[in-house]
């Protein structure tokens, strides 16, 4: 990351509450054709959550402790808080001597932009407002939330018309980190033909991912149109559909604690 950090422009998405078996199994049937294009492989890596719910999911992962690889490590990690003894950070990791990632990029030069999707984002309480007052700029609005089923686009929308102002504004590198909500319950109205009283179940989560899959596109042109892009596709946590009884997170179940991981570099223009 010595390499990209100052020359790239990051994007950060976080596919709230995917479940790797719904992301491998549409990327494997071919109908995420966006993600499959940008993932290396055009497949998914098989990871583990740093936590089983949102709040504690990211505050690992905007501390630098990414989805870790699903094998025994010691994995190096791509970027790192500076921490004695710390037994992940590599050579190539880069480091940054602050409280968090926004922070540690906004100490080299970038902007910070958050487009909330999910409750912790939404800054209507003082826990909703922890995790996007750790970036220079943050968006929520109630059409980005759970209950919008057009909620994802108009989160991209939103991200076009912050990273168009940075850039106008600052000229230097951007840090776009989205929350994406669209997965999350409920989801049922993503699904076609199907109503309130069907409920959520693992067919409208898949058909919430083919949803995000149509727009993500977006942000992969919106971030290496400047300069290359450096991208960080992955779940938070998963979420349970009746396995074992359960049903949701916040859980130590498998389908919680294994999710998609995708990294990967965008040449500059070439999304269009």
């Amino acid at each position: 990351m010595n390499t990209i950090v100052g020359s790239h422009d990051l994007l950060l998405v976080t596919l709230d509450t995917l479940r790797y078996d719904a992301a491998d199994e549409l990327v494997r049937a071919g109908r995420l054709p966006n993600l499959a294009r940008a993932l290396p492989g055009g497949r998914w890596e098989r990871r583990h959550s740093p936590g089983s719910f949102t709040y504690a999911a990211h505050a690992a992962i905007l501390a630098g402790f990414l989805p870790t690889p699903a094998a025994p490590g010691p994995h190096p990690r791509l970027f790192a808080a500076t921490f004695p003894g710390s037994e992940t950070t590599a050579e190539g990791t880069w480091v940054f001597d602050a409280p968090d990632l926004p922070a540690g990029l906004a100490g080299a030069g970038y902007h910070t932009v958050c487009v909330g999707g999910v409750g912790f984002f939404n800054k209507l309480t003082p826990l909703g407002s922890v995790l996007p007052g750790m970036f220079a700029e943050s968006h929520w609005e109630p059409g980005y939330g759970v209950a919008s089923p057009t909620s994802f686009e108009q989160q991209v929308a939103c991200a076009e018309r912050a990273v168009a102002r940075a850039r106008a504004e600052t000229g230097g590198p951007v840090f776009l980190f989205v929350n994406v909500s669209a997965l999350h319950q409920p989801n049922w109205f993503h699904l076609p033909g199907a109503a309130r009283e069907h409920g959520d179940g693992p067919e409208s989560h898949a058909a919430a991912l083919e949803y995000v899959d149509r727009h993500i596109g977006r942000l992969f042109a919106l971030v290496s149109r400047e300069r290359p892009g450096f991208a960080i596709v992955c779940s938070d946590h998963g979420t349970a559909y009746g396995e074992d009884g359960y049903v949701g997170h916040r859980i130590g179940h498998e389908v919680v604690w294994t999710v998609p991981y995708g990294e990967f570099e965008l040449e500059r223009g070439a999304w269009r």
